[in-house]
C-alpha cells in the first residue's frame, strides 16, 4: 500500500517528489498515459528499474487455451489476454560511458508530474554519477488526443559540473521480459516472446518494427523519429534488428549546455490490413506528428483538455484530498475511452495489464454513466464495439440454448474469456447493463440515429435473451433462475433482485423502441406478441423479499443462509476469495460488494425510501468490499438515505482507491471503475443525480465535511451547472439558445431553468437517519475524514 499521502496534494497535479522503490509498479500505473489507443505505462525513461514495463495498444491481445480441471460442454476454450506491445518509451543515457540508473551513484532529486490540465507526464532528475559527475534530465512525455497513433517524448540532458560526454540511446524494443505471475486471478497471464518478427527499417534518425502475434494473428506496427537540437558535432547513427532497433546520439556537452531530443512514436495494429499498408500507415502518422512539432502536439493536448475541463470539472470544497482524486479519476476515465473508437474500454484502460485487459460489465454500469454526462462521443464508440460483438452473443447464446444474445463476461475481441461458469457465463446481468448504458445515452444525448441504427436491435437481443431465459411460473410470477449479480459471493442463484429489476427495465424499453420504429422491428422480426410477452415478463418480475425481517432477499432465500463467522475472520484473511473456497462463500450471508444496494441506486424508482433505509443497514453490515466496486455505491446509497458522514468515507475510499493503493493491487493497472466511482460518488450521492423515469432529477445534500460541490452535465443540446452548497443549490445553464428551458426536479419539486438567468432554491433539512449503519467487523471504510484525529 502506498503510504498516506504519497503525493502531495495539489487541486490539478499528481506529483511525486521522491523516488520509492518499494512502490514503483504501483506509480507506474498512477503516471500512466493514454488516450484509449495508445497506452504507456509510467516507467522511467531510462528504463530501469522498473516495476512492471508495459505498452499497450486497444484490442491488441494473443489467445492462450483456458485450462480446466475438467471439461464441460459451454465451456469457452481459449481466453485473450493483452500484449505487451513494441516499447517506444527507452531513452537510455549514458555519462562518460555509466548508464543513469538511479540504483547506483547518487539522486540528487527526483519530481515527476502528472499535470491533468496539459495531458503531460513531466520529471525532473539531478543525478551524479558513481565517478562524480553530475547531470539533470527533464523529460516531458505525452500521449495525444487529438492524434490517435501518436506519442512523444522531450527529453533534455544538461550538464551540471563540467564537461561530459554523453551517449543517449533511443529505442524500440519488442518481446521485453516480464515479471512472473502471480496467484492473484486478477492479475494477468505472463506471455513469453508472444511477437513474432516480420520487417525492421532503420533511418538515419529512427526505424520501423512490425510483429505479428503467433496466434491471434494480428499485426504490429511501431515507428520512431528524432528531433535533435545539441552543440556542434552531435552525431546521429541507427541500427535495427528483429526485436529493436536502436538510435543512438551521441555529444559533448560542457556546464550548462543542453542536449535536446524530441522522440515522436507511432502505432498502428490490424488483423487484416497488409505489412506494407501498416507500414505506410505508421510512416504517415509519424509525418503527421513531426508536421505539428512538439510545440504543436503539446498545444494540441492543452487546448483538447480545455474543452473537457469546461464541460466535466468536478468542484470540491472541505475535502482537498478528494478533489485531487476526482479530478485524477476523470482524467484516467477520459484517458480510457476518448479515442478507443469502436474498441472496449477495459477494467484497467491501458495503464497496466491486470485482468488479461479484459473488459467487464463495469464498463457499462460505473464507466459509462460518468463519461455519457461529461464526453458522451466516447460512450457512442463503446455502444457500437458491443454491437460489434452482437453475432458472437448470438453464437454464444445458441451454445447455451437460449435466444437472443448473451453477451460475456469478460472479454477483449467478443468471445467468452473466463473460465470459471459461476463468475462467468452466469452473470447474465451483463445484458441488461448493455441496454441500460444505451438507454441512457440516446436519454442524454438524443441520440435516435443511433438508436435506430444499433439500438434496436440489441435492445431486442437482450430482451428476447431474458424471455427466454426466465419463465413463468404457475402463479405467473417470473423468475429468472440460476443466475450470478454483481455479488460473486453469491454465486448461480435464483431471482437475483439486481439481474430482474435490470432485466425488467431492458425488457420494457425494448418493447416500447420496437413501438417506435415498427417496421424496422418487424424487419427484426419482432411480433406485437413478442413485445406483448416481454412487457408480461417485465411486469411480473418476482422480487424476493422476506415479510419477517422487512427487506428484500438479494436472492431467492438469501436471509436464511448461514451468516458468516465474521468476529473470527482475521485482517490478513482479506480479500476473502483468496483464502477461502467459494464453497464457503456461496451458501453464507456474506457479499462480496454492493449488489442488492447496486439495485436501489440504479433502479430506485421499484423501492420506496423506508425500503431502502432498511435494505441499507441489513446488507451493510454483511458486505466486506472485497471489490473496488463496491465504495462509491455504498457511498451514493448512504448519502441517499441520509447517512452522510458515512457516505463522504465511502467516497473517499473509491475516490483514493489507486492514490493510496488501497487494495494493493494498483501495479496492475488503475482501478478504472472505481475511479469513475468517485465521480458517481459526488454526483449521484452527494449531488442526488437520478434519471429513472428520463427526467433528471437531484437530491442534493451535503455533508458536513463539505462545503461546496459543483459539477456539470451535459445534456442534449447544454451545459448543466449545478452549485451546491450546504443550505441552497444553484442551477444555470450554458451553451444553449436564448430560449432554451431545461426543466429538473430538485427534491422532488419541479424547476425550470433557462440560460438567461440561474435558478437558486434550498435544500430542505435532512430527516433524521436512524441507527448509525454497521460494518462487518474490522471492514469500516479504510480512510478516515479529514477532520478525524485518528
Amino acid at each position: 500500500m502506498i503510504r498516506e499521502r504519497a503525493y502531495p496534494v495539489e487541486p490539478w497535479h499528481v506529483r511525486e517528489t521522491q523516488l520509492d522503490m518499494d512502490v514503483l509498479a504501483q506509480s507506474e500505473s498512477v503516471f500512466a498515459l493514454s488516450n484509449g489507443h495508445v497506452g504507456l505505462r509510467g516507467n522511467l525513461d531510462e528504463g530501469e528499474p522498473h516495476g512492471l514495463p508495459g505498452t499497450y495498444l486497444n484490442s491488441f491481445y494473443e489467445l492462450r487455451p483456458l485450462p480446466y480441471a475438467e471439461a464441460g460442454f459451454g465451456f469457452p476454450e481459449s481466453g485473450q489476454t493483452i500484449v505487451n506491445v513494441t516499447n517506444g518509451k527507452l531513452i537510455r543515457l549514458l555519462v562518460d560511458d555509466e548508464p543513469l540508473d538511479v540504483r547506483y551513484g547518487e539522486l540528487l532529486s527526483h519530481e515527476r508530474v502528472l499535470d491533468l490540465r496539459a495531458g503531460t507526464l513531466h520529471r525532473e532528475v539531478h543525478w551524479r554519477s558513481p565517478a562524480g559527475r553530475e547531470v539533470k534530465v527533464r523529460s516531458t512525455r505525452l500521449v495525444s488526443f487529438t492524434q490517435r497513433s501518436v506519442a512523444a517524448i522531450n527529453y533534455e540532458v544538461e550538464a551540471v559540473d563540467g564537461p561530459i560526454r554523453l551517449i543517449l540511446q533511443s529505442e524500440l524494443v519488442a518481446n521485453e521480459a516480464l515479471p512472473p505471475q502471480s496467484r492473484d486471478p486478477r492479475v494477468a497471464a505472463v506471455l513469453e516472446s508472444p511477437l513474432l518478427a516480420e520487417e525492421d527499417l532503420t533511418t538515419d534518425d529512427g526505424g520501423l518494427l512490425i510483429h505479428r502475434t503467433k496466434v491471434s494473428g494480428l499485426r504490429l506496427a511501431a515507428a520512431m523519429a528524432h528531433d535533435v537540437h545539441g552543440p556542434e558535432r552531435t552525431t546521429i547513427e541507427s541500427e535495427g534488428y528483429e526485436d529493436w532497433v536502436r538510435t543512438t546520439i551521441g555529444c559533448v556537452l560542457k556546464p550548462g549546455q543542453a542536449l535536446r531530443v524530441v522522440k515522436y512514436l507511432t502505432y498502428g495494429w490490424s488483423s487484416r490490413r497488409s505489412l506494407p499498408a501498416l507500414r505506410d500507415q505508421v510512416g504517415a502518422a509519424l509525418a503527421a506528428a513531426r508536421l505539428d512539432g512538439w510545440d504543436g502536439l503539446r498545444r494540441a493536448q492543452r487546448e483538447y483538455l480545455d474543452e473537457f475541463w469546461d464541460a466535466a470539472d468536478v468542484r470540491v470544497e472541505g475535502d482537498p484530498e478528494v478533489q485531487q482524486a476526482v479530478r485524477f479519476g476523470l482524467f484516467h476515465v477520459l484517458q480510457a475511452g476518448a479515442r478507443a473508437e469502436r474498441r472496449p474500454i477495459s477494467a484497467k484502460g491501458l495503464t497496466g495489464p491486470g485482468y488479461d485487459g479484459h473488459a467487464f460489465w463495469d464498463t457499462e454500469m460505473f464507466v459509462l454513466p460518468v463519461l455519457t454526462y461529461t464526453q458522451p462521443s466516447a460512450v457512442r464508440d463503446a455502444l457500437y464495439w458491443r454491437y460489434s460483438t452482437l453475432e458472437q452473443a448470438h453464437e454464444r447464446a445458441r451454445t447455451l440454448n437460449l435466444a437472443g444474445a448473451a453477451f460475456p463476461w469478460r472479454t477483449i475481441e467478443g468471445p467468452e474469456s473466463s473460465a470459471y461458469w459461476p463468475a462467468g457465463t452466469a452473470a447474465f446481468h451483463i445484458a441488461a447493463d448493455i441496454a441500460d448504458a444505451l438507454r441512457r445515452y440516446v436519454l442524454v444525448t438524443g441520440d435516435v440515429g443511433l438508436e435506430r441504427e444499433i439500438g434496436l436491435e440489441l435492445l431486442i437481443e437482450t430482451a428476447r435473451l431474458w424471455r427466454s431465459l426466465g419463465h413463468h411460473d404457475r402463479n405467473g410470477r417470473f423468475h429468472i433462475d440460476g443466475v450470478t449479480g454483481p455479488d460473486e459471493y453469491t454465486a448461480v442463484k435464483n431471482d437475483n433482485i439486481y439481474t430482474n429489476l435490470m432485466a425488467q427495465r431492458n425488457l420494457l424499453t425494448a418493447a416500447d423502441c420496437a413501438m417506435r420504429y415498427r417496421d424496422q422491428a418487424l424487419d427484426l422480426g419482432v411480433s406485437e406478441e413478442e413485445a406483448a410477452a416481454w412487457r408480461d415478463a417485465a411486469h411480473a418480475m418476482h422480487v424476493p423479499y422476506d415479510p419477517d425481517l422487512d427487506v428484500h432477499e438479494q436472492v431467492e432465500g438469501f436471509t436464511r443462509l448461514q451468516e458468516w463467522d465474521f468476529e473470527h475472520t482475521p485482517p490478513e484473511k482479506y480479500p476473502l476469495l483468496l483464502h477461502y473456497p467459494y464453497f464457503d462463500l456461496y451458501r453464507k450471508q456474506v457479499v462480496k460488494q454492493a449488489d442488492l444496494v447496486l439495485a436501489m441506486h440504479w433502479r430506485g424508482d421499484a423501492f420506496t425510501g423506508l425500503e431502502k433505509l432498511r435494505n441499507f443497514l441489513y446488507y451493510e453490515r454483511r458486505t466486506v468490499r472485497d471489490s473496488s466496486l463496491s465504495a462509491c455505491t455504498q457511498a451514493v446509497m448512504a448519502a441517499e438515505v441520509g447517512h452522510s458522514e458515512l457516505a463522504h468515507r465511502y467516497l473517499r475510499e473509491a475516490a483514493l482507491m489507486d492514490l493510496h493503493d488501497l487494495n494493493e493491487n494498483t501495479r496492475d493497472g488503475v482501478h478504472m471503475a472505481s475511479l469513475a466511482g468517485a465521480w458517481i460518488a459526488l454526483v449521484a450521492g452527494f449531488g442526488g443525480l437520478r434519471d429513472h423515469d428520463g427526467t433528471l432529477s437531484f437530491s442534493p445534500r451535503l455533508s458536513s465535511g463539505l462545503s461546496r460541490l459543483e459539477f456539470s452535465l451535459q445534456w442534449r443540446s447544454v451545459h448543466l451547472r449545478v452549485d451546491v452548497r450546504p443550505h441552497q443549490t444553484t442551477y444555470s445553464l450554458r451553451k444553449g439558445g436564448p430560449d432554451t428551458v431545461l426543466e429538473l426536479r430538485h427534491h422532488g419539486e419541479t424547476v425550470r431553468v433557462t440560460t438567461a438567468q440561474p435558478v437558486t432554491v434550498p435544500v430542505p433539512l435532512a430527516h433524521p437517519a436512524g441507527p448509525e449503519p454497521e460494518q462487518p467487523p474490522g471492514r469500516a471504510p479504510l480512510l478516515h475524514l479529514p477532520e478525524d484525529s485518528s
